[in-house]
């Protein structure tokens, strides 16, 4: 009898299906999977750099496009360009996440890496406004791979490595959103800004922002080498695989490959809806919230930064803004890699992230103050409050991250992170235009009350815990 227990309770793996070799795998090697780590790392910097990468020069494309009437359209052309990403990214994120449910997480990430070296590089090769805009379109609508790859960082490590996983994520995409803006203000019109190097009759005159739209794609050009090296996670079991009766019954609980039990299993996902979901649902709506205070507070940042004293803002360059932010890239890296992990750990992404909302609201109140400080005192408060409102973002998202891919099993992740990476665009998309209308003295009011309803949020009876993470 006691033979049969310890047989029931031994888990069984197929030969052949990857998603069996990375748990076994998991099972013997118990540290943190750091080849694998920076493989995910490397594939979400590609996603996000194309993302943000056009806004410093996007307003010069159009106005060399000739198609704005008067100088004051060239901001409307210039917002339907800069939309058009976020627009085809919201229409098939949940395809792309059935896909990787379907057919695997790899072929996702490796179509999403293709696209931003073929779309991103005719983008930049744009010689009309129509081409520009169906580019990044494309762009948008192909590069699905952000929802997968948050659920093989869950997958590809141990449950208790999951938070260094989920915080490389947000991290990598982060500090992609911070590089690529930088990318396209130094890159952009190389031939203008770097004549010693450009000359008029290169390529890089003809087409003035090209340059940093190439290098993003040399870029996801070496991603994609190193996806080579990338293993699957899903489990893929053939029918024609057997077993033995006990073997049945222990690897139902993982693998549903047994004719009875597959059937079980198809008749058990098909009753599941993800929209019935409510631990799911409810982790998205609170990471849309967060998602829409993160995007127009990175817009309002630098429109704050760079507007003068007078208005209540700093009077910075664009390259102080940049350092600023260049900072703020670096120790975000920092703070996810070795300070994150452990507090998470403690805490829970529960408590983490209503800590982290409460102390986002004390520190956006001290902004206003802030804006009276002058010289080496502001230099040293900003880049400091600059970082660890970022890093409080950060967590909050992470804790997100987490609750959302414990909500669900392995064959609907996929899925549910689509569906997330879909209504996160929307409002995406909401957030920098609702955070452009406001005036500097009421935004960041605005924003502490939008991280008071994500906070409240966080509460019973809206925010269900997954049961795993109970």
């Amino acid at each position: 009898m006691a033979e049969s227990g310890e047989t029931l309770l031994k888990k069984v793996y197929y030969e052949n299906c990857p998603g069996c070799k990375v748990e076994q795998r998991n099972e013997t090697h118990r540290g943190i999977p750091v080849k694998e780590f920076s493989y995910v790392s490397l594939a979400t910097l590609c996603t996000s750099l194309p993302i943000s990468s056009l806004y410093p020069f996007v307003y010069f494309m159009i106005r060399d496009f000739h198609v704005a009437k008067r100088v004051e359209d060239i901001g409307y052309y210039a917002g339907y360009v800069g939309s058009a990403f976020m627009f085809g990214r919201a229409l098939t994120s949940i395809i792309w996440g059935v896909i990787a449910d379907r057919y695997g997480r790899k072929p996702v990430i490796v179509i999403g890496t293709v696209s931003v070296i073929l779309f991103n590089t005719l983008f930049g090769l744009s010689t009309n406004f129509w081409m520009a805009l169906w580019m990044r379109f494309l762009l948008g609508s192909f590069n699905g791979l952000l929802g997968p790859i948050k659920a093989y960082a869950v997958e590809i490590s141990r449950k208790e490595h999951h938070a260094i996983g989920l915080s490389l994520v947000s991290t990598a995409n982060a500090i992609g959103l911070i590089i690529g803006p930088a990318l396209g203000g130094f890159l952009a019109q190389p031939a203008e800004k770097y004549p010693n190097l450009f000359s008029n009759d290169s390529l890089f005159a003809r087409f003035p922002y090209f340059l940093p739209c190439l290098v993003i794609s040399l870029y996801a050009v070496g991603v994609l080498v190193s996806c080579y090296w990338l293993p699957e996670t899903l489990h893929i079991h053939h029918e024609d695989e057997e077993i033995n009766s006990n073997e049945n019954l222990e690897s139902s609980a993982y693998c549903f490959d047994s004719k009875p039990n597959k059937e079980v299993a198809k008749e058990k996902k098909s009753k599941e809806n993800l929209f019935k979901n409510w631990p799911l649902m409810s982790s998205i709506l609170v990471y849309c919230v967060f998602s829409l205070h993160n995007m127009a507070y990175t817009e309002i940042f630098s429109l704050w930064a760079v507007s003068d004293t007078k208005f209540g803002g700093l009077s910075f360059t664009s390259q102080e803004v940049g350092v600023v932010l260049a900072i703020s890239g670096f120790g975000l890296l920092l703070f996810q890699a070795t300070i994150y992990p452990p507090i998470e750990r403690k805490l829970g992404p529960i408590k983490i992230c209503r800590l982290s909302a409460i102390l986002s609201i004390i520190l956006l109140s001290s902004y206003t103050f802030i804006a009276k400080l002058r010289g080496f005192g502001l230099l040293v408060i900003i880049n400091c409050a600059s970082f660890l409102k970022n890093a409080l973002s950060l967590t909050v998202i992470t804790g997100l991250f987490i609750m959302q891919n414990q909500a669900v099993s392995q064959e609907q992740r996929g899925a549910a992170n689509g569906i997330a990476m879909t209504v996160m665009s929307i409002f995406k998309a909401i957030g920098p235009a609702g955070g452009g209308a406001m005036g500097d003295e009421m935004v960041f009011f605005v924003l502490n009350v939008v991280t008071f309803i994500g906070l409240v949020m966080t509460f019973k009876p809206f925010l269900i815990v997954p049961r795993d993470m109970v």
